[in-house]
């Protein structure tokens, strides 16, 4: 069957197109469609979190089921929402979306961390690992982080995405972006904001090798 898509603002503008076509078995899904349109734009992968979708221009969740000739059209968050950028995402997070929540013009330095999963861990092989959480609480736990240390350093900006699922050595867990007008609080907030946002975020991570699984914190 086919489905026609619309995109808009930042969708549109990263596509460089404002609508297209794709074919779809009978019977498939919104969420379907997402991961067909996910695996032919790395954009629409990157921003696929962030994003709400309407069938012939209601809202709807993943599971509704398409049918032939349905418009489907990707919704990126509007003006005058939530604008705090703190998520728990299931694909790989973005540097780039979370460096541009955080740029101003009167933001002299910016710090990044990236978190990414090794092969070794405490002495023992590392071939994945799995990252269970809370997603609602997670996210307004990292809210609550960024809001907190803004607040101790005065026109500071961050900005969180984490990874959760099956992550192999190599993929990226997490990224934070910090903006500060002088480098040096941008530095201190980005090591606080890892530091607590793995000390706080309901967040759980499982180390699986040739030797079993663990979990880390808690043993085997």
């Amino acid at each position: 069957m086919q489905i026609h898509v619309r995109y808009f603002a930042v969708v549109r503008e990263r596509l460089g197109r404002s609508e297209e076509t794709i074919e779809l078995p009978a019977g498939a899904t919104v969420a379907a469609a997402l991961d067909a349109l996910s695996a032919r734009h790395d954009a629409i992968r990157a921003l696929r979190p962030y994003l709400q979708v309407a069938v012939n221009q209601e809202t709807t969740p993943g599971e509704r089921p398409l049918d032939d000739g349905d418009e489907l059209a990707l919704i990126p968050p509007v003006a005058g929402g939530d604008e705090r950028h703190a998520y728990l995402v299931d694909v790989p997070p973005s540097l780039d979306a979370v460096l541009a929540a955080v740029r101003g013009h009167g933001l002299g330095g910016v710090v990044t961390f990236t978190g990414v999963v090794r092969n070794r861990s405490q002495g023992r092989t590392v071939e994945h690992l799995e990252y269970e959480a809370y997603p609602e609480m997670a996210e307004k736990v990292f809210a609550e982080i960024c809001e907190e240390i803004e607040r101790f350093y005065p026109g500071t900006r961050i900005a969180i995405e984490h990874r959760a699922g099956k992550l192999v050595p190599g993929d990226v867990a997490v990224v934070i972006a910090v903006a500060a007008p002088h480098r040096a609080e941008a530095f201190r907030a980005c090591q606080e904001t890892i530091d607590r946002v793995k000390a706080r975020a309901p967040i759980w991570k499982k180390e699986i090798g040739p030797d079993g699984s663990e979990w880390v914190g808690l043993g085997p």
